[in-house]
């Protein structure tokens, strides 16, 4: 079973996002910040990482370059999703090493087929 790390400060996106991740049959994990994110890439590397930007403590932005220096987590997929829809995120996400990019509000089955792409 692919596990995924759901990384969000937001309670009511975090529950949503985990049913449906569930009920599509991956193992889910959450971290509520960044720097929650980094501790629980470290306890058991996930297969995806679904990353908000905007997040206390450490960005999602912050997180993704985190991962991407790091050498024993490189293989971590990562989907970044942000309120923010401008293309100048999008490229910034990217750059640092993002696997894909997704804006808030997103439709469910667009979602689960983000996912199920990345980790293929």
């Amino acid at each position: 079973m692919k596990t995924i790390l759901i990384a969000d400060d937001d309670p009511t996106i975090v529950v949503s996002l985990q049913y449906l991740l569930e009920q599509a049959g991956y193992a889910v994990r959450v971290a509520r910040d960044g720097q929650e994110a980094l501790d629980a890439i470290e306890q058991a590397l996930p297969d995806l990482m679904l990353l908000d930007v905007m997040m206390p403590r450490l960005s999602g932005y912050d997180v993704c370059q985190r991962v991407r220096e790091s050498p024993q987590w490189r293989r971590l997929r990562i989907l970044m999703l942000t309120a923010k829809g401008g293309a100048v995120e999008a490229r910034k996400g990217l750059a640092l090493g993002a696997d894909g990019y997704m804006t808030k509000p997103f439709a469910t089955q667009e979602l689960l087929r983000q996912v199920a792409e990345l980790l293929r």
